[in-house]
């Protein structure tokens, strides 16, 4: 019952499947997460449609000559074992060719950002 696994996974498998768009059940942390990843270039477009109680995320995937953005997605933290780190001590996702995503005391950050500030945090996840 992890919201943000699940939120990965919907799009991972949107990938495997080439699908151009994915909905996802709106949430904050998850708003910006999809902002992050559209940002770096993993996701094409992000747009929030309906009221509250039916709130959905659209997200638009990116391919580049037939092959996904994303390839893989892997969940750091979880609900039973939360991982953090310290500024110094970021993990690089495939050698910095990936992105690592933080929530930080200023919210979700990337691992470049959060290193340019000096800030550390929960490692959400690494994508690449």
């Amino acid at each position: 019952m992890d919201p943000i696994a699940n939120f990965l996974t919907s799009l991972r498998n949107a990938y495997l499947a080439r699908k151009q768009q994915v909905a996802v059940p709106h949430s904050r942390i998850k708003a910006q997460l999809a902002g992050l990843l559209a940002d770096a270039g993993f996701v094409d477009k992000v747009k929030v449609e309906g009221e509250v109680p039916h709130k959905k995320i659209i997200i638009s995937l990116a391919y580049y000559d037939q092959l996904p953005a994303l390839t893989k997605v892997r969940r750091m933290s979880k609900p039973s074992v939360r991982v953090y780190a310290k500024a110094g001590q970021i993990p690089l996702a495939l050698s910095g060719r990936g992105l690592t995503i933080l929530s930080t005391s200023k919210g979700l950050m990337t691992d470049r950002t959060a290193r340019k500030a000096g800030l550390g945090g929960e490692i959400i996840c690494q994508i690449w």
